[in-house]
């Protein structure tokens, strides 16, 4: 049972089968009424985590330090105790020396796993792990080391055979519970027309019904026995229904008698379909009609989980990849079950696509850098404060290192660069057109389409303790000249002021600037100098083209005199 949002989630098995106990020697667990126990492998080992899982699909997992006592309560299966089979995996983690570990570590950093499972071949590690099942009757664990004889326990189930009369007598076994019959041996091919039955408990006239083979005794085992010498293949196998343990399992198994493994095992009670392999090799996980290759159908969040156990050497680590109506998602079960990637239904094409060479698209399939977005983006970041949001871009003392973060109500874009530094500060009330970086390099302040290399719109420019500077030629202007009402001087007027306040430092201000004079507190002299020498000299050149004028004047009015007399001399 996978849980949506559990509130405490800690393992979950996934391989529920009931390996050999004497694959790991005394494995088993062993126990009657309200405890059961395991002992420990040979061998050093470093903690042991037990997992149990129970007929309702939940599970409760354990941690038990070395040296310490592996058992379990009826009571530590929680106050409402199911009756049913419980299915349990012991896994020991094994001792590993510091540098074992860095070893390892080294050869997962490298991502070789070769290396990796030499480290731990030399070191002499392996996985150690015992599964099985108990049974729990009536609020306590039944009796695992209870043992069933071969034979028949009643007469309903004991093996019969029928007499002239046609009643049916039952045959005294010997001791082990074989009935007393010589053994039949044909040294030809038996072929038989019908069906047949094989075990203890088959009877005279058995009704066999669609069965063309049948088992019928308490233990039944189908043994393929292979042997084979020399270089051909030699392994034994067998076909197993139910444990024949007290409280073990109802499943069938495939085991691998040579090697002492179960490697598939089907517990009873698996729903329909719970595997199925369709024409095309497709296979279903709940399902009959597998779309795809592996097709996992459920109600509620079909999932896998990964899970890496200590018991190889490495820290263990569980992630489960699932996928539900809210979301698809990835989970870091061992770190308080956090989700850090989700994708919710409806997310559009290429909401993350990471193209060949690494560039990783937001909202694209082309990339065209190492990081492109092509949607609106925002980042909050939060520094170990947890008060400054910020987003650094790191470097060295020699190389851009901007950052933007937010002041109070001010957006602040920082780039440094040795000691020099540009700084960009916004208010809350900034709209987007208050700056404007255009395509062509023009910059605009309350203009979205800046037609000059700097283009004002809608305020006015204002210089405090500084100058407009254009190679080597200042322009140091007042902000009053900008002032809709401002009059220009009268050019005698402006003559004069300049003469007399001429290189004057600091004209004391006013409450009216304007006859106040400039203040040229933070002018360049030199330059200013150049600008007055420009004024006096356009100045008088004024004065030259008055002069000139009136000379003119002058000149016209004694020709019109001396027309006036040759005029009457005519």
């Amino acid at each position: 049972m996978i849980h949506r949002f559990p509130m405490i989630r800690i393992g979950v098995i996934l391989l529920c089968i009931a390996i050999p106990f004497s694959a790991f020697g005394d494995g088993r667990g062993k126990g009657v009424g309200s405890t059961i126990e395991w002992s420990a492998p040979p061998g050093a080992y470093e903690s042991a985590t037990l997992e149990v899982s129970m007929p309702d699909g939940d599970v409760i997992t354990r941690e038990y330090a070395a040296g310490r006592s592996i058992t379990l309560r009826v009571s530590d299966l929680g106050t409402d105790v199911t009756d049913g089979a419980y299915t349990y995996e012991v896994t020991f983690a094994p001792k590993v020396s510091a540098d074992v570990k860095k070893k390892l570590e080294n050869a997962r950093k490298a991502n070789d796993e070769a290396a990796a499972r030499k480290v731990l071949r030399e070191a002499g590690i392996t996985s150690t792990l015992y599964s099985g099942t108990f049974t729990v009757q009536n609020g306590s664990i039944v009796d695992t080391e209870a043992t069933e004889s071969g034979a028949g326990a009643s007469a309903e189930g004991s093996a019969f055979i029928k007499n002239d009369d046609g009643g049916l007598v039952t045959p005294t076994p010997p001791t082990g519970g074989k009935i007393a019959v010589n053994d039949q041996v044909i040294p030809d091919d038996l072929i038989v027309q019908g069906s047949g039955c094989f075990g203890f408990d088959c009877v005279n006239n058995e009704s066999f019904g669609f069965d063309t083979i049948r088992m019928k005794e308490n233990n039944t085992r189908i043994k393929f026995e292979d042997t084979s010498v020399g270089s051909f293949p030699t392994n034994d196998w067998q076909l197993t229904a139910n444990d024949s343990a007290s409280g073990g399992a109802s499943k069938f198994s495939v085991e691998d008698i040579t090697g002492a493994k179960v490697p598939m095992t089907i517990t009873a009670g698996a729903a329909t379909n719970s595997i199925f392999v369709d024409s095309t090799g497709r296979v279903g996980f709940r399902t009959s009609t597998p779309v795809l290759d592996l097709h996992v159908s459920t109600s509620n969040t079909p999932a896998l989980r990964l899970e890496q156990t200590n018991a190889g050497g490495f820290t263990a680590q569980t992630w489960d990849v699932a996928g539900n109506e809210a979301n698809f998602f990835v989970r870091d079960v061992t770190s308080g079950s956090r989700l850090p990637f989700r994708i919710r239904p409806g997310a559009p094409t290429s909401s993350v696509d990471i193209s060949a060479d690494g560039d990783v698209g937001i909202g694209t399939a082309s990339p065209q850098a190492g990081l492109h977005v092509v949607s609106n983006l925002r980042i909050d970041a939060v520094d170990s404060a947890g008060g400054l949001r910020a987003i650094g871009f790191g470097g060295t003392s020699n190389t851009l290192n901007p950052n933007i973060y937010t002041n109070g109500s001010y957006l602040v874009i920082n780039a440094k660069n040795g000691a020099n530094a540009l700084n960009l500060n916004f208010d809350s009330g900034a709209t987007s057109s208050t700056i404007m970086q255009a395509n062509g390099g023009t910059v605009g302040v309350g203009i979205t389409s800046p037609q000059s290399k700097f283009h004002v719109s809608g305020g006015d420019i204002r210089v405090s303790g500084g100058s407009f500077i254009d190679d080597g030629v200042t322009l140091n202007v007042p902000d009053y000249v900008f002032e809709q009402d401002y009059k220009l001087m009268p050019l005698p007027e402006l003559e004069q002021f300049i003469r007399d306040n001429k290189h004057l430092p600091n004209v004391p201000s006013a409450s009216n600037v304007k006859q106040a004079g400039l203040n040229l507190s933070q002018m360049q002299m030199r330059l200013l100098e150049k600008v007055e020498e420009l004024t006096l000299y356009t100045l008088d050149q004024h004065k030259t083209i008055a002069e000139l004028k009136a000379a003119n004047e002058e000149l016209a009015a004694k020709i019109k005199a001396i027309d006036a007399q040759l005029a009457k001399q005519q």
